[in-house]
């Protein structure tokens, strides 16, 4: 699993839920090129390999590293600190939104959530990174 060389968006999406893989990727391979790992150590190894992504849709329950360490990592390299995340959570604790906000997520979208709404909403990110 890599990331090709084209100028399209590349999107790194770490989710250990299969079901949850496949309506992602549905969804979002239109418009973007997609790459999956099954938790946040997956993730680091493949953007550490070169595969750099321009946006990190993460899960925040993850095994072996969940997306509020994800966050962290992501966030102490200088390297990938630019890279913006969404998380993804089946919990709806505002306490939990506002530790992965203060983080550095620039999202959180609760599950089950609107694809389409996922869609402007990771629009909204990107726009506000190219500017």
């Amino acid at each position: 699993m890599s990331f090709s060389n084209s100028s399209q968006t590349k999107i790194l999406i770490v989710e250990d839920d299969l079901y949850m893989q496949a309506i992602l990727k549905e969804f979002l391979s239109t418009t973007y090129e997609i790459a999956i790992s099954q938790d946040g150590m997956e993730a680091l190894a493949f953007m550490q390999s070169g595969n750099v992504p321009d946006l990190i849709i993460s899960d925040l329950n993850t095994p072996k590293l969940n997306g509020l360490e994800l966050i962290t990592q992501v966030k102490v390299s200088d390297f990938f600190k630019s890279i913006p995340i969404i998380i993804l959570s089946g919990e709806d604790s505002s306490e939990k939104r506002i530790k992965c906000l203060d983080s550095g997520a620039d999202d959180f979208i609760v599950k089950p959530f609107n694809p389409a709404e996922l869609e402007a909403r990771i629009r909204v990110v990107l726009r506000r990174i190219v500017n």
